[in-house]
C-alpha cells in the first residue's frame, strides 16, 4: 500500500485568475492505494457523503484511468468540497502521485499536472490546472498554456472557511466576459507585484498584489459576510485579503506574528453574520508527499 498526503490549495490569489496557485500547509487529503484488477473508491472525512465513488465520476478515478493504473483507492478527505480550497485537485494530485509510484510509471510531478488537471471535470466542470499544480509541486505556481512555473515560497496565510458553499459553476458564471483596459492594466500590475513578493517571501508585496478589480468583486458578492470578514482581517494586521479559488473560503496574507489574531477576527466576523466558520493558520507549503507503508 502507498499513502500520499495531498495539500489543499488556493487558486487565483485575486489578481492571478486561472493562473496563480499556492499549496497550503493545512488542510490536506490522505489517499491510500493498492493494486487491484479494477478501480474501486471509498471516501471518508469532510463532505464524503457528497462525493461520487463511481470511478467514472470521481477525480481520482479519472487519474487512474489516464495512468492505466487500476487500484483500490481510499480517500480520507481533509479538504471539504465546495470550499474554494481545491478539494477535487487535492484528491486528483494525491491519486496521481500514488498511482504513478504504485505502477512505476516514472512520470515527473510536472508530467502529472496535465493528467491530474482534467480529473476535476466530472465534479467541477473542468478548468485550468491552477489548483492541481501547487498540490503536486508545492509552493507558488504559475500555470499557463506554456506549462507551469514553480517557486518555493513560505508566506504566512490564514484560510477561513465558512459553513456555506459556492458552486464552482456559479462562481465561473459571474466572471465578466470583458473588462475596461484600465482595470486589466491595474490587475496585471498587481499580479506582477504578487509574483515578485512570492520570490522574496515578502507578505507585504504579496498582500498588495492580491488586489483585483475584475473577478474578485463579482465572486465576493456570492459570499455572505465577505466584506466584514475582509475588513476584520485587515484591521487585525492582514496585508491583503481575497476570495480563495471559487469561494466561499477567504484567504488572508499576513506576518506570522499576526496569524492568530487574524484567524480570530475573521471567524468573529463570520459569526456576527450568523455563519459558523473555521480558520486554518497556515502558510505556503509543500506539495503532495508520498509514504511507502510497511
Amino acid at each position: 500500500m502507498l499513502t500520499v498526503r495531498a495539500p489543499a490549495t488556493s487558486a487565483n490569489l485575486g489578481s492571478g485568475f486561472d493562473v496563480f496557485g499556492v499549496a497550503l500547509g493545512a488542510p490536506a487529503d490522505v489517499i491510500r492505494v493498492e493494486r487491484a484488477p479494477e478501480t474501486s473508491i471509498t471516501i471518508t472525512g469532510a463532505g464524503s457523503d457528497y462525493i461520487p465513488t463511481d470511478p467514472e465520476q470521481n477525480t481520482v478515478g479519472a487519474v487512474a484511468d489516464a495512468l492505466e493504473a487500476p487500484a483500490t483507492i481510499r480517500i480520507d478527505k481533509g479538504v471539504r468540497p465546495s470550499s474554494g480550497l481545491g478539494s477535487s485537485a487535492a484528491s486528483a494530485a494525491g491519486g496521481a502521485v500514488a498511482l504513478n509510484a504504485l505502477y512505476d510509471r516514472g512520470l515527473s510531478r510536472g508530467g502529472l499536472v496535465p493528467l491530474a488537471a482534467p480529473g476535476g471535470g466530472p465534479v467541477s466542470g473542468g478548468g485550468p490546472p491552477d489548483n492541481v499544480a501547487p498540490s503536486l509541486l508545492g509552493g507558488f505556481t504559475i500555470a499557463t498554456d506554456d506549462g507551469v512555473t514553480q517557486v518555493d515560497a513560505s508566506v504566512p496565510l490564514v484560510a477561513c472557511l465558512p459553513e456555506t458553499s459556492v458552486s464552482t459553476r456559479d462562481a465561473r458564471g459571474v466572471v465578466p466576459k470583458t473588462a475596461p483596459l484600465e482595470d486589466v492594466v491595474d490587475t496585471v500590475g498587481h499580479a506582477a507585484t504578487l509574483a515578485v513578493g512570492m520570490t522574496r517571501n515578502d507578505p507585504e508585496l504579496v498582500g498588495r498584489g492580491l488586489a483585483d478589480k475584475i473577478v474578485t468583486p463579482e465572486r465576493s458578492a456570492l459570499i455572505d459576510g465577505y466584506d466584514a470578514v475582509r475588513e476584520a482581517a485587515l484591521e487585525a494586521g492582514a496585508t491583503g485579503v481575497t476570495v480563495s479559488g471559487a469561494g466561499p473560503g477567504v484567504l488572508a496574507v499576513c506576518r506570522e506574528s499576526d496569524r492568530r489574531a487574524i484567524a480570530g477576527a475573521m471567524m468573529d466576523a463570520f459569526d456576527a453574520a450568523g455563519i459558523e466558520s473555521r480558520a486554518y493558520q497556515t502558510a505556503v507549503g509543500e506539495g503532495a508527499r508520498l509514504y511507502r507503508d510497511g
